[in-house]
């Protein structure tokens, strides 16, 4: 078994798990603003949580782990400027990713509490919710950026 394309393999896989998942439950949630009811936004905001503990944690985890592997067994310098561009990105990509998280659950919350008191969702929700779609676009900007690099490598 060739270990250097095993670990390239779940190194590619879960960086388009990160992409395709952050894609998803992103549409998810946003075209659950045009639900008419609140239980609609709530099972949107409970499954975009969960998928985010399901498939982006891991792929989070997996990629540094794959990735220093690959620089260490392909010989990269690791201060290569693609690479220094990737960290930079990954860290950008993480430092939005943490509040999202925290601000889907929040979302979750004040959707489940005003489900079960009959009362509208609060203008904090509207709040975390704008903030949640601005903190996706330097997000995406970065991994798309990651892409683009992985490929060019450039010097």
């Amino acid at each position: 078994m060739d270990w250097y394309l095993a670990v390239k393999t779940a190194h590619i896989v879960s960086a388009s798990v990160l992409f395709g998942t952050g894609m998803g439950i992103a549409f998810f949630m946003w075209r659950s603003r045009a639900a008419e009811s609140l239980q609609e936004r709530l099972f949107a905001a409970r499954y975009t949580v969960a998928a985010d503990y399901i498939f982006t944690l891991p792929a989070v985890i997996v990629q540094p782990l794959t990735g220093f592997w690959l620089i260490h067994a392909g010989g990269f310098d690791p201060g290569e400027f693609w690479l220094v561009a990737t960290y930079a990105l990954f860290a950008l990509s993480g430092i939005c990713w943490l509040p999202v998280v925290w601000i889907q659950i929040q979302l979750k919350t004040m959707t489940a509490a005003s489900l079960e008191h009959g009362t509208a969702l609060p203008d904090r929700h509207h709040r975390l919710f704008r903030i949640w779609f601005l903190l996706g676009i330097p997000a995406f900007a970065a991994v798309i950026a990651m892409f683009g690099l992985m490929v060019v490598k450039p010097a």
